[in-house]
């Protein structure tokens, strides 16, 4: 039996140099698009780094600054010694319209935030009507005068306690010098072993079966103090389409008031804020979806000892 002596070793040697060439050219005409950043054409590493989020925006919220071209007027105030309604407010004859403001008891530091209206009836005396809750808040004693700071607020957009503006892009690496520091790191990953042994694992160990997923559970209807202290419900056209009733810097005062609302009929909402380090309580009806829902709104809001009510944005 004749035995082929035939030499193949250029065949054994041209099937690897094929399947190199395939392995090439795949790569090249991937143009990058999987490749690690640090192999990537320095242009596409930045358009990668972009994508990313290289630029990013800082979180913005909302807070309460000072407005004293729109009202700011230190004179004396005075409680006298009456429960009142509508939580914590102030009252001055120079108002032309209802504001948020900050009051400041220059006596011992005490500040709140609260209400401004225009005090209807001039009386001898300080100029600033003083509410019973803004008297406790502000340590006040009934009879008894106050110097008083008030200044209006304003709601405004900034950037979180702690973040910057948006940052900008990281540059892209240097690929002269980042190069072989990079490469050795993929050298380090690419010569990682797994653990030995690793085919004898019995496949229910390598494998697990995943966990059966939770089967939904209903939740319960939000009660209506739970809906009254959530955020504001569907929007409106109108520009002022709620009615706030009172700010109030004790939360039950709050709720209390809201539940004299929802008594009478009416769908109120507590709002939560802080300012200041101050955290208070709005109480809200709304949205109106017409001007004269809002007139019938504070028309029934009033009878019931609320004449301060007016209309808000939000």
């Amino acid at each position: 039996m004749s035995r082929d002596t035939r030499d193949d070793s250029p065949l054994r040697y041209r099937i690897p140099a094929a399947l190199a060439l395939v392995a090439a050219t795949a790569l090249t005409g991937c143009e990058n698009a999987q490749m690690p950043g640090f192999l990537q054409s320095k242009d596409k590493a930045e358009t990668a780094s972009m994508d990313a989020g290289g630029v990013r925006g800082g979180r913005s919220v909302e807070r309460d600054v000072e407005a004293p071209e729109v009202f700011n007027a230190r004179d004396r105030g005075l409680w006298d010694g009456r429960p009142s309604l509508g939580g914590v407010w102030v009252a001055h004859p120079d108002v032309t319209a209802p504001e948020r403001v900050i009051i400041r008891n220059q006596a011992n530091g005490q500040f709140v935030i609260g209400a401004l209206f225009k005090r209807e009836r001039e009386a001898p005396g300080p100029k600033f009507q003083v509410s019973s809750d803004a008297a406790a808040a502000l340590e006040m004693l009934a009879g008894q005068p106050a110097e008083l700071d008030v200044v209006a607020l304003r709601r405004e957009e900034g950037p979180a306690d702690g973040e910057a503006g948006p940052a900008a892009a990281a540059p892209a690496p240097n690929m002269d010098t980042a190069t072989d520091g990079a490469l050795t790191g993929a050298s380090e990953i690419s010569s990682a072993t797994l653990a030995p042994e690793a085919a004898d694992v019995p496949q229910s160990a390598a494998t697990p079966e995943p966990a059966p997923a939770p089967q939904p559970t209903a939740q319960p209807a939000a009660t209506a103090p739970e809906a009254a202290s959530g955020g504001l419900r569907a929007s409106s056209d109108l520009d002022a389409p709620y009615i706030q009733i009172g700010i109030f810097s004790v939360e039950q005062n709050a709720l209390n008031t809201a539940e004299a609302m929802r008594q009478d009929g009416m769908v109120p909402t507590v709002k939560k804020q802080s300012s200041s380090g101050k955290t208070f309580w709005r109480v809200l009806v709304g949205p109106a979806q017409t001007e004269g829902e809002v007139a019938g709104l504070l028309k029934k809001i009033k009878a019931n000892g609320f004449t301060d009510a007016y209309a808000v944005s939000s």
